[in-house]
């Protein structure tokens, strides 16, 4: 099968996200063509003010100057005459990707503010705002289409995947991309162990890694041992995105010891004050390293430092236009202002300081938002957003306190702790009415949903939930009313999260709601890059919270539906370890989640769309009985706040992580109008 775009039967057949993708296409109206008399480019030349003449039997006319195939940023053009910069022409692909625009042709110019919870936060660079994959999904969610790539083929079992790269695309550096990227990515990092421990399980089919072979300068080809129905629409999402963007081999073997030699290796070393070459190459990968070349729209031109805004600025040799050959993006930078909490974010977009977010723009403040839209300059959009639960708890079942991991082993302790949460309260309080009360669960749109899914302990049940704790021989209190464990000790349990607003006042709500079935928890906030390593340190959490995204198509990755080894969800780093190395590592599950895991591998190699629905319907079954993951309250709009001259924006779209929203906007085509 080949193609330039997975159309829509495609993507029922081969990703099996059938149901999703037909009715979330419902939420959103196709993108407007270009106005008959769209606005131009401030940097392009002056148009003919009339068509050429026709020739006659009458005097040749005067010759039409040329108009230029491709054209550009006033701030490229000017490097350019300075002779700092090749031409447009020599610096775009020979088939560059055409990205279609939103309401009309853009404007060139201007910055774009954003503001971020922290330095980590700013890394959406390389992900929601780059989206710069070998393909990318459509507003919609139900379609993907070729982005670096310029078609892919795959054969009729599935199994074998072969893409073809735009010839000429360059890296910010101008340096030519080539499949050789692909080479060094497959043999110099997934397959060595120091800088990839365990091989990606996305592209295994029955623990058996993937070939990756280059076949030209411009074509590869992904080999797996069976079928592997979810490939394409795992390449399309957040999964697949990390791949196109450590392809730098000219850049990134310096830190390689393959390619560098021990003295250089040390010597950089020694200037990063790290300890190791797989920490250095890693380190000189990520999103902040002004030097690493990529092939995002925008490109960090400064090392960020603490207290001042992150700066992106566009890359000159980005490989993407409009249908009227200017180059993308419109946007000349991206500013993002580092706040301290996320409830600052709803306030500054009020006040006018930020141009289009819709992330920490939270439902608290909807009413708030409505109430100055007109008076601030701006409008707020309510896209669909495919999450499961917005607030969701994860206990971790590998948790070093002993006394807890076997509590949150006991599906009876998961049960009480689900019954005790009042989630009509927790919606009209924190997310004032605008969700559904749920247990996390995928999208009611999918083939494999069922009702129960979502209601699955989720009824507020105080009387039950008691019993529960009682029948698992809980039954001691202290003083206050507070359970005590088994052997006589306190039982009391700390719920980690970061610092975005809705989580923080849904926790609150929960630790006081269980106050009535005897348990004392506490809320700890912290900012994200802690929340993350206090995730890869796998044991030291006892409960974390985190937003089920990723339900459009939620098989891109099983994190939600089975304990997981993923720092942000930390259910069951150990069970997973464990069943990702064969047993070399980590610790042997139960019985029902080494079937969660069997039925997952099943989703992957299912060769039709009958049997993938079916091992998906068992896998959400299993998932409701245990409630590994423990939900509140989902199905809310992804709220966004755009000032009236940043257009090209969507009014309605899918919201999820794994199509990188904003990112499948394109948000290269959003432009600032003067």
């Amino acid at each position: 099968m080949s193609g330039n775009t997975l159309s829509r039967r495609a993507f029922l057949k081969f990703a099996a996200m059938s149901a999703a993708a037909v009715t979330l296409a419902s939420c959103a109206q196709p993108a407007a063509e270009p106005t008959a008399a769209p606005a131009q480019p401030t940097s392009a030349p002056a148009q003919p003010t009339a068509a050429p003449a026709q020739p006659t039997a009458a005097p040749a006319q005067p010759t039409a100057v040329p108009q230029p195939k491709f054209k550009e940023a006033p701030m490229l053009a000017e490097l350019v005459k300075a002779g700092k910069l090749p031409p447009v022409e020599d610096r775009l692909p020979e088939d560059p990707r055409v990205i279609e625009v939103v309401e009309e042709i853009g404007q060139y110019g201007g910055t774009m503010r954003r503001v971020a919870t922290g330095m980590s936060d700013a890394w959406i660079i390389d992900s929601r705002l780059s989206y710069a994959g070998f393909t990318r999904y459509t507003l919609n969610a139900d379609e993907i289409i070729p982005h670096l790539v310029s078609k892919w083929e795959q054969n009729a079992e599935g199994s074998e995947y072969t893409m073809y790269l735009r010839k000429g695309v360059k890296w910010s550096d101008g340096t030519p991309l080539t499949a050789e990227g692909i080479e060094y990515y497959y043999n110099d990092m997934l397959l060595n162990k120091e800088l990839t421990p365990s091989f990606p399980a996305w592209l295994t089919i029955n623990s058996e890694p993937v070939v990756i072979t280059k076949l030209d300068d411009y074509s590869f080809k992904f080999k797996f041992v069976g079928t592997h129905g979810l490939f394409m629409v795992m390449l399309a999402s957040a999964t697949g995105q990390g791949m196109s963007a450590s392809m730098a081999k000219h850049y990134l073997k310096q830190f390689h010891p393959t390619y560098a030699s021990k003295e250089d290796i040390d010597k950089k070393l020694a200037e990063l004050k790290l300890e190791n070459w797989w920490s250095l190459h890693g380190n000189r990968d990520d999103w902040n390293n002004p030097e690493m070349p990529r092939v995002w729209p925008w490109v960090i031109t400064a090392v960020p430092t603490a207290g001042n805004p992150v700066v992106f600025e566009r890359n000159p040799y980005y490989w993407c236009v409009d249908p009227e050959g200017n180059q993308l993006p419109y946007i000349d930078r991206i500013r993002m202002d580092l706040i301290e909490s996320a409830d600052m974010a709803g306030l500054k977009a009020i006040s006018g300081e930020i141009d289009a977010q819709w992330r920490h723009i939270t439902w608290s403040n909807f009413p708030l938002y409505i109430e100055n839209a007109e008076k601030g300059g701006y409008r707020v959009l309510k896209h669909t957003q495919a999450n499961g639960s917005e607030t969701m708890l994860l206990p971790n079942q590998c948790c070093e306190d002993a006394g807890l991991a076997e509590l949150f082993n006991n599906k009876d302790f998961r049960h009480a702790l689900s019954l005790a949460i009042n989630r009509a309260e927790i919606n009209e309080v924190v997310y004032n009415g605008m969700g559904t009360p749920r247990q996390c669960s995928i999208l009611p749109t999918l083939k494999y949903y069922k009702p129960e899914h979502s209601t699955a302990w989720a009824d507020y049940d105080i009387k039950k939930a008691n019993e529960l704790l009682d029948g698992i021989g809980l039954t001691k209190k202290d003083a206050e009313g507070f359970r005590l464990r088994k052997d006589g000790t306190p039982l009391s349990i700390v719920i980690e999260m970061t610092t975005w607003v809705t989580m923080q006042d849904a926790v609150e709500m929960i630790c006081q709601q269980w106050r009535d079935i005897g348990i004392r928890a506490t809320g700890n906030m912290m900012e994200r890059s802690l929340y993350q390593e206090r995730g890869n340190a796998k044991t030291v959490r006892q409960i974390g919270v985190w937003g089920m995204d990723r339900c459009a198509h939620p098989l891109v990755d099983g994190i939600y539906w089975m304990p997981s080894n993923e720092g942000q969800t930390t259910v069951g780093w150990c069970y997973r370890d464990w069943w990702l190395t064969g047993g070399k590592e980590g610790v042997e599950p139960p019985a029902e989640v080494k079937k969660a895991y069997e039925l997952y591998d099943q989703c992957k190699g299912a060769k039709t769309e009958a049997e993938l629905v079916g091992y998906a319907t068992e896998l959400m079954d299993l998932n409701a009985e245990q409630t590994w993951f423990i939900g509140t309250v989902g199905l809310l709009p992804a709220v966004g706040i755009v000032r009236n001259n940043v257009r090209n924006v969507p009014e309605t779209g899918v919201a999820d992580w794994n199509c990188l929203h904003p990112g499948n906007t394109a948000p290269e085509q959003w432009y600032i109008k003067a």
